[in-house]
């Protein structure tokens, strides 16, 4: 358990396989923002079962409120800026659910899981991007204390269109 000011975070259990593959490709949970590639039936429990969905490449952070019921969750995903090893960050994904929005939760759960990222992995940079229009997630990654780098055109395709990204990072010690 990795504990925060308004949240925890907690790695993925079998109980909550159910709720992450519901959630996952229903447009009225994701919202605007959220609304990607459809993700296989099964696909969370076969990765559950793995590696408890905590690898070096990707994995997954329950999301749960000091009241104890979980709100959302947290991903990362291994990214490369050059070919060694060395070279490798994680780029960082959120979902809060709906009626949970609005309290905070987002930027300390995105604190958490790069303090989380920083304390296991030997990498000095934490990433992590959204939709240009997606102005309550910025305002999230600034208040867990990243910094906006810029703009990347046109760099994710979802919803049927092609969307400009605003990438934050956190480098160790920030």
């Amino acid at each position: 358990m990795i504990a925060g000011a308004l949240v925890d975070l907690r790695p993925l259990m079998a109980a909550d396989i159910e709720r992450s593959e519901r959630t996952a490709n229903d447009p009225d949970y994701n919202g605007p923002f959220g609304t990607f590639a459809l993700e296989p039936a099964g696909s969370t429990r076969r990765r559950f079962e793995a590696d408890g969905y905590l690898g070096h490449e990707h994995g997954r952070l329950v999301v749960v409120n000091k009241a104890g019921e979980t709100v959302g969750g947290v991903s990362y995903i291994a990214v490369f800026h050059g070919p060694p090893p060395s070279n490798r960050v994680y780029n960082i994904g959120i979902d809060i659910d709906p009626a949970h929005r609005r309290r905070g939760y987002g930027a300390d759960a995105q604190a958490l899981l790069a303090r989380y990222l920083f304390e296991t992995y030997t990498i000095e940079r934490v990433e992590a991007s959204t939709d240009v229009e997606n102005v309550a997630e910025q305002r999230a990654l600034e208040r867990a204390g990243f910094t906006r780098e810029g703009v990347l055109r046109r760099a994710q395709w979802r919803a049927g269109d092609w969307h400009d990204v605003a990438l934050y990072s956190k480098l160790r010690g920030e």
